[in-house]
């Protein structure tokens, strides 16, 4: 893939990301009281949560599209991904019905399965991982190695060795 391939990627799956996170977190303030029933019992506050956790979701993905706050938009919304998860595992193993939502394995295994993807979706968009588009990459002491791609174009050296470049 080359750098431009992979810079348009990103920017399509930032406004993606963007546009998902915005609608669940309006969600997630239009319908609090439909999504109490999901969260783990050992919450505080499980409303005050789901409020908190909605405004975040706009906040992030607002965060997204702005090159100033988009690394901390990224991370922000990676670590979402992570501390929904309980609530993911509740909804599917305790079978906790949600009006609109299906209650099968089709639906949950997937939501599951995929939540890890998001993580990554998220830290790849805002710009803090490469892998596995680009062909620079860190050993473990700190070396620097090329694989058999090329770098990407206007990547600048660094004092350690070559880099990738990386968004405003």
């Amino acid at each position: 893939m080359t750098g431009a391939a992979v810079e348009a990627g990103r920017r399509r799956l930032r406004y993606g990301l963007a546009a998902l996170y915005a609608v669940i977190g309006v969600v997630h303030l239009v319908a609090t009281d439909a999504m109490l029933p999901l969260m783990p019992d050992w919450v505080p506050e499980p409303r005050l949560v789901i409020l908190a956790t909605g405004l975040c979701e706009i906040a992030g993905a607002a965060g997204l599209l702005t090159g100033r706050f988009r690394r901390a938009a990224a991370i922000g919304l990676a670590l979402y991904a992570v501390c929904v998860y309980p609530a993911n595992l509740k909804h599917a193993f305790a079978h906790v019905h949600v009006a609109g939502i299906p209650d099968s394995w089709w639906y949950h295994g997937p939501r599951l399965a995929f939540q890890p993807v998001f993580v990554w979706m998220a830290l790849w968009a805002g710009g803090l991982l490469d892998w596995p588009f680009r062909g620079w990459t860190r050993s473990v002491r700190g070396a620097t190695k090329m694989s058999a791609a090329a770098p990407p174009p206007g990547a600048a050296p660094r004092p350690d060795g070559p880099a990738t470049a990386r968004e405003p």
